[in-house]
């Protein structure tokens, strides 16, 4: 898959085959994550991969709006130690993932890691140490039916050339 197919593939997918993913994947998985680009060459993350069914039903207990992570085959949850520009760096990292996971033909949706109340409790639950930070958790496995999302908003409403311009008059 090309790149710009990969992205207009990539889709919030929340329902998973009972199928397990290979340990090889994963590792593709977050070896895209860690070529993220990163400020100051710092590459402050650290990826947790999930499989076990148990960890991955308390995790959709503590994350509210990510309970669909108990149905999941795996979950990387990504920690970035507390740099400057930890939650920019961590947040490249998860795209990359996202986008290595619509090429790869598996379904996975981003969690909101960052100041959830939850963070700590996951932190601490994953025995990550102090100093570092939940900056995202990205549920992963085999689509159930069809992954193609588009997009509410055309290139035309978002896209202004020189200065911002209402498009509405256009």
């Amino acid at each position: 898959m090309q790149t710009y197919e990969a992205i207009c593939q990539r889709a919030s997918i929340r329902k998973y085959q009972e199928k397990s993913i290979d340990k090889d994947i994963l590792s593709r998985l977050v070896d895209a994550g860690r070529r993220a680009p990163t400020a100051r060459k710092v590459e402050p993350w650290e990826f947790i991969v999930i499989t076990d069914k148990s960890v991955l039903n308390i995790l959709g207990e503590k994350a509210v709006n990510g309970s669909f992570v108990r149905d999941a085959s795996a979950c990387i949850a990504i920690f970035c130690h507390e740099t400057k520009y930890y939650l920019e760096d961590g947040c490249a990292a998860t795209q990359n993932i996202l986008l290595m996971a619509a090429d790869l033909g598996l379904g996975a949706c981003w969690i909101a890691g960052d100041k959830k109340d939850y963070a700590g409790e996951i932190q601490k639950m994953l025995e990550v140490p102090e100093g570092y930070k939940l900056v995202s958790m990205i549920a992963l496995g085999y689509p159930v039916g069809e992954t193609c999302q588009n997009k509410g908003r055309s290139l035309e409403s978002v896209l202004h050339w020189e200065q911002y311009k209402n498009n509405k008059n256009a």
